[in-house]
């Protein structure tokens, strides 16, 4: 019902900014389509946990966080095509129109599994209860941390390209897209390896922190972005996305991995506040 709610909040919230005729308006769009945005990902590792077992979630979950990547790749053409055909305001027409077509496929076709065990009947955790817990400090953390990167190159990479680089608007709609798809690599390949370890039987402690680990690794190499070639700069900037990607997919489904069943859905909201 969580993941209904939030995708229904979150159609409507970005079909509203075609409606907008002034600022203010259209500010309102914003803060609503950001609150609805922010709920996507606790409810999804929710989910996973609802459905996976321990040595399946991360790729579940890496397949979802790839779904991301995947819209950042399909979205400029599209828009494009809609900018061509009709108007602005269709983008977003179009946009919210497409979420609640997926939230009333959910309504109709998800179900919890049967074998879930009933909810306990006990207390549950407060959200103040849960800052008691060093688990959820660290992951809120590595979440802020992690995601201010994130952003950064996102916003970035193109206005790098253009005003570093020189590209115009036509080399940019040719190189800009391999980082945002190689992200999405990063995410299937983050949260499958991990998964992977688990499977052939290493502790979920081991496969967890040796994939975490090996993503964090590999972020670092965008440093050499301004003293490479444009051609190595895109790799480079492809390898950072994926691990970042990476990182965020096994970031995510800690909470599933840590916490009771009961808290997973809260304690996933706060690691997605931290970023």
């Amino acid at each position: 019902m969580g993941f209904l709610l939030i995708m229904a909040w979150w159609s409507v919230a970005c079909a509203s900014h075609g409606l907008a005729t002034g600022f203010g308006m259209l500010m309102m769009s914003r803060f609503l389509l950001g609150m609805g945005e922010g709920g996507g990902f606790p409810a999804a590792t929710k989910a996973v946990a609802e459905w996976f077992p321990v040595g399946e979630r991360s790729t579940a979950m890496g397949i979802i966080n790839a779904g991301t990547s995947a819209g950042a790749v399909v979205a400029p053409p599209l828009i494009a095509i809609t900018l061509a055909t009709l108007n602005w305001r269709w983008v977003f027409f179009l946009s919210g129109a497409a979420g609640l077509a997926w939230a009333i496929w959910w309504l109709w076709d998800y179900f919890p599994p049967a074998d879930q065990p009933r909810p306990q009947t006990g207390p549950g955790m407060s959200w103040i209860g849960l800052f008691r817990f060093p688990q959820v400090w660290g992951l809120v953390c590595a979440k802020f941390l992690s995601d201010a990167a994130w952003y950064f190159y996102l916003f970035w990479l193109p206005k790098y390209l253009y005003d570093v680089r020189h590209f115009d608007t036509k080399q940019v709609g040719y190189f800009a897209w391999i980082p945002y798809a190689a992200a999405g690599v990063g995410s299937l390949l983050g949260g499958w390896f991990s998964s992977r370890l688990v499977q052939r039987g290493r502790s979920l402690n081991f496969s967890r922190k040796l994939a975490l680990g090996l993503s964090a690794a590999v972020m670092p190499l965008i440093f050499f972005v301004t003293q490479s070639p444009v051609e190595i700069a895109i790799v480079l900037f492809s390898i950072a996305f994926a691990g970042q990607q990476s990182w965020s997919t096994l970031v995510m489904i800690l909470p599933a991995d840590i916490f009771p069943h009961r808290a997973v859905g809260s304690v996933a909201g706060l690691v997605g506040f931290g970023g």
